[in-house]
């Protein structure tokens, strides 16, 4: 084993200006080792127990995140991370969050945290170097978790976007395939009908009929009386001399058409002519009903779109300004429908009022609902129930957020708020943890607090009305 001088030592930045007999205090305390390039030096779950003296080379670590290895930070002998990593006094570490490997040949000293009491009652002013190393290095892991988290928080509700948009823009396509069909058959439907010599005031009349369906409210029909409905008119045609009456019978009757209808479309009108007037009304119902879908479905397309843009706090400034959590709410669970509809999830909501406009980060707001709630539907099974109460008085706003799934075991309920801490496999859930969440919460000036037992788990948020300035 090599033999470490205290010039040696004294060449690390974190202990370049300690007496020599410190110096040494550590050498005959502290352990050698090396590691060539690319060795793995702790492993996720290993014990945090020793801080590492760089020497030589330097020491990459990877955070395990959810799983996978995400590189993070590096610590070498430079004025950043003072040549020192590991295990630092006052830390509150108790395993390896993540790996660490080595870089170049690495030469390091290990002392271990049974010294640290000693070492500061020898230094006191080294303990309050070393404190701001570790303080530093937890600015990097705190700014790039956030980082991850929001990326993947972006990724997911990319997914979710992605999810609730397909079927309105398949909706469109198909729509645009029928009403093309459609208009290629209006041509020869339209052709049929002036070789019958129709007169302009039978088309006036038709359009009477057609446009009156269309103005009043619809009676709505059991699905029995909705077949004997389709069977009546069905019949009625064929005796009238239509042919494939069955195909044409569901259309007039889903539009409300009744026999009475049909007779005064029939005034006047021999049998073909009956037959090519019932066939260009029939093609033009489909058209308008196409025109409707499609009416409903890029109006779904422009409703998700304007949750997006209250979700992800667009055309807005990142200061605190008021904001309606209602809606806000709403629109988390837009953004989270599909989420919903998978298990058949209900929400119920319980809205109060009198809600104030309340000061808030927006942005960073709606991510604390999306948590929440995804966390809700994550914990519930299939046909489960969410409830989303909220309550105000002169002072605070008070929003529950509570689901009726089996709960959070007593055992990891302290825990749900600490960093990393996760019980979602990889690829599940938001990316956002429960500790962003109380950090959101604590900027606001808030609380949040959660209880939990089989059959009810709640979140509880309270959020002043008033910040100060």
């Amino acid at each position: 084993m090599k033999s470490v001088t205290t010039g040696e030592l004294k060449n690390v930045f974190a202990f370049n200006d300690l007496p020599d007999d410190h110096l040494q205090w550590i050498l005959d305390r502290a352990e050698y080792h090396e590691y060539p390039d690319g060795t793995q030096i702790k492993k996720t779950g290993d014990e945090a127990d020793v801080m590492m003296i760089v020497l030589e080379g330097k020491i990459s670590f990877y955070l395990d995140y959810h799983g996978r290895l995400v590189y993070y930070f590096y610590y070498t002998n430079d004025t950043a991370t003072g040549g020192v990593g590991g295990l630092l006094p006052h830390s509150r570490m108790k395993v390896y969050p993540g790996c660490s490997f080595a870089v170049g040949h690495v030469q390091v000293l290990q002392l271990h945290k049974n010294y640290f009491a000693d070492l500061e009652h020898l230094n006191p002013d080294l303990i309050q170097r070393l404190i701001g190393y570790m303080t530093e290095r937890a600015k990097i892991v705190a700014t790039l978790q956030m980082q991850h988290e929001k990326v993947n928080a972006l990724g997911q509700l990319a997914a979710g976007i992605a999810h609730e948009l397909n079927n309105p823009a398949a909706a469109i396509n198909r729509i645009a395939s029928e009403l093309a069909n459609r208009l290629k058959q209006n041509y020869e439907l339209t052709e049929n009908l002036l070789q019958q010599h129709i007169s302009a005031e039978h088309v006036h009349l038709l359009r009477d009929i057609v446009d009156a369906k269309y103005s009043g409210n619809k009676t709505q029909l059991s699905a029995t009386q909705q077949m004997e409905r389709e069977d009546e008119i069905a019949e009625w045609l064929t005796k009238s001399g239509v042919v494939k009456s069955h195909q044409l019978a569901e259309t007039f009757a889903d539009e409300g058409f009744s026999i009475s209808d049909f007779e005064k479309i029939k005034v006047d009108a021999n049998k073909e002519a009956f037959a090519q007037l019932i066939r260009w009304t029939e093609n033009l119902l489909i058209s308008k009903r196409a025109i409707d879908d499609l009416e409903d479905a890029s109006g779904r397309i422009s409703y998700l779109v304007g949750a997006i843009k209250g979700h992800v706090h667009m055309d807005r400034t990142s200061d605190l300004q008021p904001t309606n959590i209602h809606n806000d709410i709403d629109n988390t669970l837009t953004l989270l429908g599909f989420k919903l509809r998978e298990k058949n999830i209900s929400v119920k909501k319980v809205f109060c009022n009198n809600l104030p406009p309340t000061p808030a980060y927006v942005g960073e707001l709606n991510q604390v609902w999306t948590n929440i709630i995804d966390n809700a539907i994550y914990a519930l099974d299939k046909n489960g129930e969410i409830t989303i109460e909220t309550s105000c008085d002169d002072k605070h706003v008070i929003i529950k957020i509570i689901d009726n799934g089996k709960g959070i075991p007593a055992e990891i309920l302290s825990r749900i708020f600490d960093p990393f801490f996760t019980t979602k496999k990889i690829g599940e859930g938001t990316g956002i943890g429960l500790d962003l969440v109380k950090r959101i919460i604590k900027r606001h000036n808030a609380e949040i607090n959660v209880s939990s037992e089989p059959g009810r788990t709640a979140f509880v948020i309270s959020i002043p009305v008033a910040q100060p300035k």
